[in-house]
């Protein structure tokens, strides 16, 4: 498929974000979506093929794969990174709102239609607690359907149609570990960006308030 609309996607809400939120679209798009694309991609792209079973009972060494890789790592990091970045959608729809509004309206109703206050401010937050919400999901996922985050080289499979128990070799397990363990750590650093930003904005806008409601009693 063609990634070039998830490149637009992450190049587009980057000048609604803060310094915070752009060092997460770095992250996403160098250390994650160039990697993929680059090296990831072609580690699991014959995966089931070089998966070898010490046996040659028709079917036994398709259900032994089903059984060990119900998902492809690849096609659920894709997903992954799609579902992460969909959430910043909802940003670029709010703004595009405002400026269709605007139009409609003939005349000035924001200070700028990108500023994030009131409802854009709220589309924001929503927007980094979906995408803290699917990376969290997303490493559960990948924890409980490969029962930790590595890449066995040998497991043992007993599914029928296998007359018994048989070896099966799991092709190139130290190089798919090293880009597991990539994963995970981006996406854990991904996580903390986000909560670090949503925390920042939080923040800033409960100061915001604080110091409308000072100045106000004061005068």
């Amino acid at each position: 498929m063609s990634w070039g609309f998830l490149r637009d996607l992450l190049s587009g809400v980057n000048k609604y974000s803060t310094g915070i939120g752009r060092i997460w679209v770095a992250v996403v798009f160098i250390f994650r979506l160039l990697v993929y694309i680059v090296a990831a991609e072609n580690i699991w792209k014959h995966e089931h093929d070089e998966f070898e079973c010490n046996i040659k009972q028709p079917g036994c060494e398709n259900v032994c794969f089903d059984h060990f890789f119900p998902v492809s790592h690849i096609r659920l990091w894709a997903f992954q990174l799609i579902m992460v970045s969909t959430p910043s959608l909802l940003v670029v729809f709010h703004v595009a709102y405002r400026e269709n509004r605007e139009k409609r309206h003939n005349q000035k109703l924001y200070k700028s239609a990108a500023e994030r206050d009131g409802g854009l401010l709220f589309t924001y937050l929503v927007s980094l607690v979906l995408k803290t919400g699917f990376e969290i999901v997303f490493l559960v996922l990948f924890y409980k359907l490969y029962n930790g985050f590595e890449v066995p080289r040998l497991v043992k499979c007993d599914i029928r149609p296998c007359p018994n128990t048989v070896d099966c070799y799991i092709s190139k397990p130290t190089e798919k570990m090293i880009f597991l363990y990539f994963l995970v750590a981006t996406s854990c650093v991904c996580i903390v960006l986000n909560l670090s930003e949503l925390s920042y904005l939080i923040f800033k806008y409960s100061l915001k308030c604080y110091l409308k409601r000072y100045v106000k009693k004061h005068q």
